[in-house]
């Protein structure tokens, strides 16, 4: 019997490719992170980059007590951006700009605003000319503005406005260091430059009545400029405070930006202890106690940066100071809206202010 060869075929029988080029290989998908996940870690990063600079802030504060005077002054903000400074009447009529060098060379920007009264006499007039006005027969109220910003920002033009409707002159002061004016701002500067501009005034106004309007900040350059006249025996003709602290350790206290580390341990001690250490002070309350000029006090009861208890208790100090002088309070309803910069808004602000003067 003739033996026959059987294939491997035959044998096995057909052959099953494991791969076939038709059917495409599963591929193995490593699993991407979900977008909640993502986002939840950047949250969790923000949060510990926060608390960091929550906790480290203070003892920043506590080493460099300078750091803490740029935040008092706010001299670096310097708005609003696209006023010209040296063309006032952009912004407001009747108004020069003009520049003075102080005796310990600080050059000060200033604006001057006439009366609306003498308005058609005006035009055209220079420097020389706004200065002998002076000696006209307005009073001469010399403006002393808040932190940050310059002698443009839109409340304070606004005010301007009102008090030379009302028939002032208004001189509008930026401290050393704020806008164009030259020098870095400190306590006894700015106190210095509002006294240098206020003998300027004085020896040109004829007995004219200077008052010295201080608002929030500059209600402590007002009350320590002053005291300090009159310890030089010319003390000022009025003091008027708008939206006053009693010292700038009570206001730091209060200030919305304070409230942020009310709950963190030893606030005294890293904030306001350490305003003391940059000779930050203003102390209004201790200055009107000495003070014996008059005293017109305004504030809002709706006052979110300086509350007005603090108006209340200057009001409180003066009436029973050794210095007995005229003296008044005005405090505005909260349902009037004026806040902490928006008096100007009262009608009856004109009249008040000539009440207060006819009175002394």
């Amino acid at each position: 019997m003739k033996r026959r060869d059987v294939s491997q075929k035959e044998v096995y029988g057909p052959q099953v490719m494991a791969e076939s080029p038709n059917i495409s290989k599963p591929r193995s998908r490593t699993p991407k992170p979900r977008r909640s996940s993502r986002v939840l870690s950047f949250l969790k990063s923000c949060a510990i980059t926060l608390a960091a600079i929550y906790i480290c802030v203070p003892f920043i504060v506590r080493l460099f007590p300078a750091l803490l005077s740029k935040v008092v002054y706010l001299n670096m903000v310097k708005v609003p951006l696209f006023v010209d400074l040296k063309n006032p009447g952009e912004v407001v009529n009747l108004t020069i700009n003009f520049y003075l060098t102080s005796e310990d060379g600080v050059t000060l920007g200033i604006w001057h605003t006439l009366p609306a009264s003498r308005g058609d006499e005006a035009k055209d007039k220079d420097q020389r000319w706004y200065e002998r006005a002076l000696a006209d027969d307005n009073p001469v109220i010399i403006y002393l503005h808040g932190n940050g910003g310059t002698r443009a920002v839109d409340h304070r033009v606004q005010l301007m406005k009102v008090l030379s409707s009302a028939g002032f002159h208004v001189l509008s002061l930026d401290y050393r260091g704020f806008a164009d004016s030259t020098g870095q701002p400190s306590e006894e500067g700015v106190t210095d430059d509002a006294i240098f501009l206020y003998e300027w005034v004085k020896t040109r106004s004829r007995g004219n009545p200077v008052c010295l309007w201080g608002h929030s900040l500059g209600t402590g350059i007002a009350t320590n400029a002053a005291r300090k006249l009159q310890e030089k025996g010319n003390p000022a003709d009025a003091v008027i405070l708008e939206a006053p602290y009693t010292n700038i350790r009570d206001a730091g206290a209060f200030h919305p930006l304070g409230k942020i580390y009310h709950i963190f341990p030893g606030f005294e001690y890293f904030f306001l202890d350490t305003m003391a250490l940059d000779n930050i002070v203003f102390p209004s309350d201790e200055n009107i106690k000495m003070l014996s000029s008059p005293l017109l006090i305004l504030h809002a009861e709706d006052d979110h940066v300086v509350p007005s208890s603090m108006g209340k208790e200057l009001h409180e100090i003066a009436v029973n100071s050794r210095h007995p002088r005229h003296v008044k309070l005005v405090l505005y309803p909260s349902e009037l809206g004026y806040k902490h910069k928006y008096i100007y808004k009262d009608p009856k602000l004109s009249k008040t202010l000539w009440a207060f003067l006819n009175a002394m």
